[in-house]
């Protein structure tokens, strides 16, 4: 009698495609430098400029207004090219913003800041609107949402490194003199600190640049696999009205606008919290958003682990939950106690961001790229979100209040993640990957 034959489980990647797919995964730690050295200009602006937290949270408007705007055309772009050409075409614009930092610093103009933020962010909406769904394709669609877990837990070492270099070549250069101090000083004086802060930042950013420029040459000289999706017989206006119609992805589009929101607002504010319960100044503070991005790394390869033995969307709507009980403790605690479960928020969100879109763009087949531009123009909600809280804490006068904001936002993602575990849906067939 032959032995019966058991199921094998799907790997979640071949070896044919390792080597890609680790190039992959290094993008995703690209992107993480460039997200969480821009949540640190937010209190570095603010000194510098002597500005309200309104007016410093414009950057993230055009940091993420940009995602918005580039997310479709960049799928466009895709569609009608190959991923690999979407990813080239990201680095190229993420290195162009970054060496705009120079004639800003020398204007000494927050416009132009804003202007080369927009074109970095344009080209790392490309580069994410590409890199997600590859990564989805890449492999068996059954450990699909476990592999972009994967890929994005380096998406937090870069944050890591992000804020490590903007401690200590941005916030440590930074002038102690207040903005009560700075409106008394002499003009000529006032503009010779600022002149000093501001090189801080261009350096770093054009450092950043050239590092980026290196990257780009390395992508392009590497034969990386091709999705053969059919999309040529198809209209994008057709693949539009199939997205609208799933109501599982239309849903997940939603809690990734509120998730981005809730994550941008408290990464973004986190600075100004500790600044308040401990006394501390811009770079000690630093300290513990850099602690909690830690944490965010680490947990995001434990949650990628317990994936295997527990349901994504189970995993997401519990620690959305949690995240917005931890929001809670920060708004009412105050000292050591508020900033320790700050902390622990970015515990719970690791998984958010993958998780959503994982469970969202899983199953859309030859829709995959369109569906991918939906999810990346969600990233809009850190743009909106964090303005929202930084007026609450301008009208309120209280950073900790401000934290509401982000609590709502976790309620509708628990709402997302518990829908998604209770229903079930069929899904379409991945495009056959074949060697460039």
């Amino acid at each position: 009698m032959s032995q019966s034959s058991t199921p094998t489980k799907p790997s979640l990647i071949s070896k044919r495609d390792f080597w890609p797919f680790l190039l992959l995964t290094m993008l995703f730690a690209l992107w993480g430098v460039a997200h969480n050295m821009t949540d640190t200009l937010l209190a570095a602006f603010k000194r510098i400029m002597s500005m309200t937290d309104f007016q410093t949270s414009w950057i993230q408007l055009a940091f993420y207004g940009s995602y918005f705007c580039l997310a479709l055309p960049a799928a466009l772009f895709i569609r009608k090219y190959t991923y690999k050409s979407g990813i080239l075409l990201g680095l190229g614009m993420f290195a162009v913003g970054a060496l705009l930092f120079y004639p800003a610093s020398i204007l000494m103009s927050y416009g132009f800041f804003l202007f080369a933020l927009y074109v970095l962010a344009g080209g790392l909406s490309v580069l994410e609107t590409a890199a997600n769904p590859y990564i989805l394709v890449i492999g068996p669609q059954e450990t699909a949402t476990q592999r972009l877990n994967l890929a994005q837990s380096f998406n937090p070492i870069g944050s890591i490194l992000g804020v490590y270099l903007s401690k200590v070549f941005i916030l440590s250069k930074l002038n102690t003199a207040e903005a009560s101090d700075r409106t008394s000083m002499d003009p000529a004086a006032l503009k010779a600190i600022q002149s000093e802060e501001l090189a801080g930042v261009m350096g770093t950013y054009v450092g950043v640049a050239l590092f980026l420029v290196v990257v780009w040459f390395v992508i392009r000289a590497v034969r990386m696999p091709v999705a053969s999706e059919t999309v040529e017989k198809d209209g994008v206006i057709s693949g539009f009205r199939r997205l609208l119609k799933n109501r599982n992805y239309t849903l997940g589009v939603m809690a990734q606008f509120f998730y981005v929101g809730a994550q941008i607002g408290v990464w973004s504010f986190t600075i100004r919290y500790v600044m308040v319960e401990l006394n501390m100044n811009e770079s000690e503070a630093s300290d513990y958003y850099l602690l909690s991005l830690i944490l965010f790394a680490v947990s995001r390869f434990v949650f990628t682990a317990l994936m295997k033995y527990v349901k994504p969307s189970l995993l997401l709507a519990v620690s959305a939950l949690a995240a917005a009980l931890f929001s809670i403790m920060v708004i009412y605690s105050n000292g050591m106690v508020g900033v320790i479960s700050l902390v622990m928020v970015s515990v719970c969100m690791s998984l958010m961001f993958p998780t959503i879109y994982g469970l969202s763009a899983v199953g859309l087949g030859n829709d995959t790229k369109l569906g991918g531009s939906g999810l990346i123009m969600a990233i809009l909600g850190g743009a909106i979100i964090t303005a929202i809280q930084g007026q609450v804490s301008d009208s309120t006068g209280s950073i900790g209040m401000s934290y509401w904001v982000p609590v709502v936002c976790f309620i509708v993602v628990m709402g997302f993640g518990l829908n998604n575990y209770y229903s079930r849906r069929k899904l379409a067939p991945a495009p056959p990957m074949v060697t460039q």
